[in-house]
């Protein structure tokens, strides 16, 4: 599993607002074959969902003696640990996106 997916999927959901290269008033074209934001927020979540199995498997083989890799088994917690904290980032700015649109006056 490749180390930047989720970054990599960050960046396809806010990559056409974030590209320094277009002015402010510059339009912004939309690949219609791109994914959309649902499927990219459910493809990072089973991305995290597989890096949290893949570190249990990890620390199962280090607790039963299959494995003697502890710095493996550490690399994979770690990962699994700063994906789901990125994860949370994302759902708590999404929490707030939404808030603040739910505060607007019509």
């Amino acid at each position: 599993m490749d180390d930047n997916t989720l970054k990599t999927n960050l960046k396809t959901v806010l990559g056409p607002g974030l590209n320094p290269a277009q002015g402010k008033g510059a339009p912004q074209k939309i690949d219609p074959n791109a994914p959309s934001f649902k499927e990219t927020l459910s493809e990072s979540i089973k991305q995290v969902d597989n890096l949290q199995k893949e570190a249990d498997q990890a620390i199962e083989k280090l607790v039963s003696g299959e494995s003697q890799n502890v710095h493996g088994a550490m690399l994979a917690v770690s990962k699994a640990d700063i994906a789901f904290q990125m994860t949370m980032q994302v759902r708590n700015k999404m929490v707030e996106a939404y808030q603040e649109v739910m505060r607007m006056q019509v």
